[in-house]
């Protein structure tokens, strides 16, 4: 009867959401995933869809709208300076190159997966502040007399992967790798 263990360190059976042999490869393909759907919903909405300025409703609760923030989530920080979307860009890309160097050191599919989200989202949005000076948001989501600020796919992947790196290092037993018996 054979051992029926599947590949990993020692022989042992392999915990299931250990990560990916390859986590900056796996990573940073879920960023470059990320980046393209991004870009692409944006290019539809802005070149193919011209909504109106109340936006183009889709269900009672959403619709596309286009509408340009040039700050970060929800409008922070949009000073209005010419200095802002360089300085938002140039956060942007620094804190991506360190989730990217973070990504070698995942130790879990989990972890792998939220910090090629926020890479990914990061990087969609610094896009279009290095081409448009401000970021594109289209989603709009309405509910109850509750209107949630415009967003897009970027900003979906940041909080998806945002949550997903919390939720492994309080539940999925995420751990750093430097706990190894230190």
């Amino acid at each position: 009867m054979g051992q029926g263990t599947e590949h990993g360190t020692g022989g042992g059976v392999q915990h299931r959401d250990r990560a990916p042999a390859r986590p900056v490869r796996w990573g940073l393909t879920l960023a470059a995933v990320v980046i393209l759907l991004d870009q692409a919903t944006k290019y539809a909405v802005f070149a193919g869809l011209q909504p109106a300025p109340t936006g183009v409703p889709v269900t009672g609760f959403f619709s596309l709208v286009r509408v340009w923030n040039p700050g970060v989530s929800f409008g922070l920080f949009a000073t209005g300076s010419p200095w802002t979307p360089i300085v938002l860009t140039g956060l942007a890309l620094a804190v991506s190159v360190g989730l990217a160097w973070w990504l070698r050191r995942a130790g879990s599919r989990v972890a792998v997966g939220g910090l090629g989200l926020l890479i990914g989202g990061a990087v969609g949005n610094a896009i279009d502040r290095m081409v448009h000076g401000a970021v594109m948001d289209f989603l709009d989501v309405h509910v109850a007399g509750y209107h949630w600020p415009a967003f897009n796919v970027a900003d979906s992947a940041i909080t998806v992967g945002a949550v997903l790196l919390v939720w492994d290092a309080l539940f999925a037993g995420g751990k750093s790798p430097k706990t190894n018996g230190g």
